[in-house]
């Protein structure tokens, strides 16, 4: 029997023939293959309307209850981004000196990291992914739920916007983080999830000579028997 207490509107998602659905799958994923962390960027401007439609693409994410537990804070300002160096710096000296293992510092070796980084001055743009354990509404706290898997997800979502505008980025994660809720002035029910320099590839710029796992490596197939 419908469910008549809520409203439904009809789906209108778009399906193509089974020819178009393998070619667009297959050059989505070559498409996807070619980004790259990038920790080398240009200064040069970004237009503004480019990340407000980044940023909406990762809002349009699935999350729990459709509760859309996601904040996110897009600072330009040099003096912020200076301010957010800084604190990020300082707490990244602390990791490669002493909170990281030795197993940890060698994992790292390949990608050439250390404590600095500049790279929080010169991208044009920073995107700080907030995530909330809880909405306020007047006095009230209302719970919102899968907070983690759905802010995930968003941050998915926008690293894809990202890179289909033709920008760059780096999921930054400076630990810990709670730097970036006092800087920002952000509420209690909000946490920092990601730390997103987002701009253009510094001219020259490079990138570590590594791979990813292959389909047999990550996939795993429980089919029908033939």
């Amino acid at each position: 029997m419908a469910d008549t207490t809520h409203r439904f509107l009809p789906y209108q998602g778009v399906r193509y023939a089974q020819s178009e659905t393998l070619q667009r799958s297959r050059e989505f994923y070559q498409y996807m293959d070619k980004r790259r962390t990038l920790r080398l960027f240009s200064d040069e401007p970004v237009p503004k309307e480019v990340i407000e439609n980044i940023i909406m693409t990762a809002s349009s994410a699935p999350s729990g209850a459709h509760k859309q537990p996601w904040t996110f804070c897009v600072v330009s300002d040099p003096d912020i981004k200076t301010q957010i160096r800084e604190a990020a710096e300082k707490e990244e000296y602390v990791n490669y000196h002493g909170r990281m293992s030795e197993e940890w510092l060698e994992d790292l070796e390949p990608f050439g990291t250390d404590w600095h980084k500049p790279f929080l001055e010169t991208a044009p743009y920073l995107i700080v992914v907030f995530k909330k354990s809880y909405d306020i509404e007047g006095e009230e706290k209302r719970k919102n739920y899968y907070v983690n898997e759905s802010v995930g997800i968003a941050a998915g979502f926008l690293l894809a916007a990202i890179h289909h505008a033709g920008l760059a980025a780096l999921t930054h994660t400076p630990s810990p983080m709670n730097f970036l809720q006092k800087i920002l002035n952000r509420p209690d029910n909000e946490r920092p999830f990601l730390l997103i320099p987002v701009g253009y590839p510094a001219e020259a710029a490079t990138v570590p000579d590594i791979r990813r796992k292959g389909p047999e490596e990550v996939t795993v197939w429980f089919e029908a028997a033939s």
